[in-house]
């Protein structure tokens, strides 16, 4: 984790893969939400991922009552995201080839896989951005490791908190 993108700043543009291999940018908003939830996870090859995507489409429709539109990236290549689909009951968007220099970007920790077996390329560790509707990174979760990543209910209700009492953007203090 190299670059140092903050709360309050704005989120860079996302340019990857969308489900049918075509250029998307994920930080563009699909819906009329005001708020967008980007979850960037490991890949096809770790099952907490998995874990994690498929309890967020449970919860999709109470993120969408609370203005939040979700999508999902991995630096996984257009293959390796269609073979995991079929391990997935998502129904939000899911996007492939996050770049290196987009998780550096983005300010990840990044892994090299443990072996061939795990994956054939570096990835992004877990991580969250919620943006708000001026693209504010509102909140910021990163890991190092795919056992620390927050619960998704306590999530939902900070957000609904903060939009419901014009909650201030924390940890933009620098000195």
């Amino acid at each position: 984790m190299s670059n140092d993108l903050q709360p309050a700043m704005k989120i860079p543009a996302l340019v990857v893969k969308d489900s049918d291999n075509k250029q998307a940018d994920i930080t563009v908003r699909q819906t009329d939400l005001p708020w967008k939830m980007i979850v960037i996870y490991r890949g096809k090859h770790c099952p907490l991922c998995t874990k994690q995507l498929n309890a967020l489409a449970k919860m999709k429709g109470q993120f969408i009552d609370a203005g939040v539109e979700l999508a999902a990236v991995s630096g996984d290549s257009h293959e390796q995201l269609t073979e995991h689909l079929k391990d997935l009951e998502v129904n939000f968007p899911l996007y492939s080839s996050l770049s290196l220099v987009q998780m550096t970007d983005l300010g990840l920790y990044i892994s090299e896989p443990r072996n061939e077996n795990e994956t054939d390329h570096p990835f992004a560790e877990p991580a969250i951005f919620i943006v708000n509707e001026q693209d504010q990174i509102q909140i910021v979760d990163k890991s190092n490791a795919p056992f620390s990543r927050p619960d998704l209910n306590d999530l939902l209700s900070g957000i609904k908190f903060i939009r419901e009492n014009d909650y201030p953007i924390r940890g933009t203090l620098t000195e």
